[in-house]
């Protein structure tokens, strides 16, 4: 298969996230750059963390989609800076999180100097991704991945998870 110019960035925007799936690495907002040079590509992404677990599967993801979409070098480059905020996730992964029930986050807290090294809940404001309440309560701060916390509703009693912002 011969790759048609100015698609790289089209089929690198719809690989999917490999731990939250409803979003693609562009709705996530890791997705930084994509440069074509006739049928070799450069993808850049950033991860949410720098210890992501998910970012050598994203990274696979992105060549073998690439590569099946004629590509013949595909190279991946990890991005570190600007580091990831989730204020990078765009409206549309926003509204695919809530829909899959898990809380999407609100805006990322302003930096105030040094980041304190603590166990304390932080404190968010979110809904209920079931039912619309504000009245919820932190479970866990570690969910199933490392970018989502755990919280239930003390309105509905619905467990959910809740993508830290960043």
């Amino acid at each position: 298969m011969t790759a048609v110019p100015g698609t790289a960035r089209a089929v690198a925007a719809s690989v999917r996230d490999p731990e939250m799936p409803m979003l693609t690495l562009e709705d996530l907002g890791v997705l930084r750059r994509v440069e074509e040079h006739g049928s070799a590509v450069t993808v850049a992404i950033t991860p949410t963390y720098s210890g992501c677990p998910a970012l050598a599967t994203m990274r696979d993801d992105l060549v073998h989609r690439l590569t099946d979409a004629g590509y013949a070098d595909v190279r991946v480059e990890i991005e570190l800076s600007p580091p990831w905020s989730s204020d990078w996730i765009s409206e549309r992964g926003r509204a695919a999180l809530a829909a899959a029930g898990i809380s999407p986050p609100g805006p990322a807290p302003a930096p105030s100097g040094p980041v304190a090294l603590t166990l304390a809940p932080t404190r968010r404001r979110l809904r209920c991704p079931r039912c619309g309440s504000a009245s919820v309560e932190l479970t866990s701060e570690f969910g199933s991945t490392s970018c989502k916390a755990l919280y239930r509703c003390t309105g509905c009693l619905e467990p959910f998870e809740h993508v830290k912002e960043i």
